[in-house]
């Protein structure tokens, strides 16, 4: 499980400015418990590809992490905070971003059991992966469908709705980062914590929308004008709840926000 962060700008922006520090201090104050591991993905200038840089550590009073969302200016970027699904290695190569081929992703959830996913990639995508992660292989879904689809975004739906059958109570929250635009995945379906990270959220003393509304993704636009996406649970941002089970692409020229159904027609 994690906790997902996106900003977009016309201009370019740290994160923290994009957001505010109060609200980027609330973000990280969350690796009480999601502190196995950040990363970060920026486009910094119109037509570049993603920039991505991981860390299997905790983002909480790390340099590095305060360098990247503090010092660097970008149209958009992501940033991604881990708590390791149990069993899988606390190592750089499991943590969010991925980033191939130009398109970089982080997901919130947790697809179990692996082996469909393993099925459904093709051979060279499969020999490609670094990590463990069940992440890794969702993203790989995706690579392949970006090989037919005719945008990125639909690329990302196919992926998703392709994976809703085999996995009905499965988060497939993700930001997606690449070919001009941010995507939001907001399909969490029936998904529910397990008690023990109930149990965990609750001695950690996390704001109770970790409890409430888990894998909620959300979005605002902040006093700068820049349009930020949103896991729950932290910030005063006027936050707008995203349709459910859809893909949001949101354009890196304009800030304009286009949503279709994961099942669309």
């Amino acid at each position: 499980m994690c906790r997902l962060l996106g900003v977009v700008s016309t201009t370019p922006i740290s994160v923290s400015d994009a957001v505010g520090a109060h609200v980027l201090k609330d973000f990280v104050a969350l690796t009480k418990v999601h502190g196995d591991g950040w990363g970060i993905a920026q486009v910094n200038e119109a037509g570049s590809r993603p920039q991505v840089e991981v860390s299997a550590g905790s983002a909480l009073d790390d340099p590095a992490f305060a360098a990247a969302v503090g010092g660097r200016a970008a149209l958009a970027g992501m940033v991604h905070l881990r708590w390791a699904t149990n069993g899988l290695a606390v190592a750089p190569e499991n943590s969010h971003p991925f980033l191939v081929d130009g398109i970089a992703m982080a997901h919130n959830g947790s697809i179990k059991p692996v082996g469909p996913l393993d099925r459904l990639l093709d051979p060279d995508i499969a020999a490609s992966l670094r990590g463990t992660t069940d992440s890794e292989r969702y993203f790989g879904i995706i690579r392949e469908h970006r090989r037919r689809a005719p945008d990125l975004a639909e690329a990302v739906r196919r992926a998703v709705a392709q994976l809703r059958p085999l996995y009905p109570e499965a988060s497939l929250n993700a930001l997606v980062l690449g070919e001009g635009q941010l995507i939001a995945v907001h399909a969490h379906a029936h998904s529910r914590l397990p008690q023990e990270d109930v149990d965990e959220i609750t001695a950690a003393d996390l704001p109770t929308e970790h409890l409430e509304d888990y894998f909620a993704l959300r979005w605002a636009r902040t006093a700068v004008g820049t349009l930020a996406v949103g896991s729950t649970g932290f910030g005063d941002l006027d936050w707008q709840p995203l349709p459910p089970e859809s893909v949001t692409a949101i354009s890196m020229t304009d800030l304009a926000m286009t949503s279709v159904p994961v099942m669309a027609d």
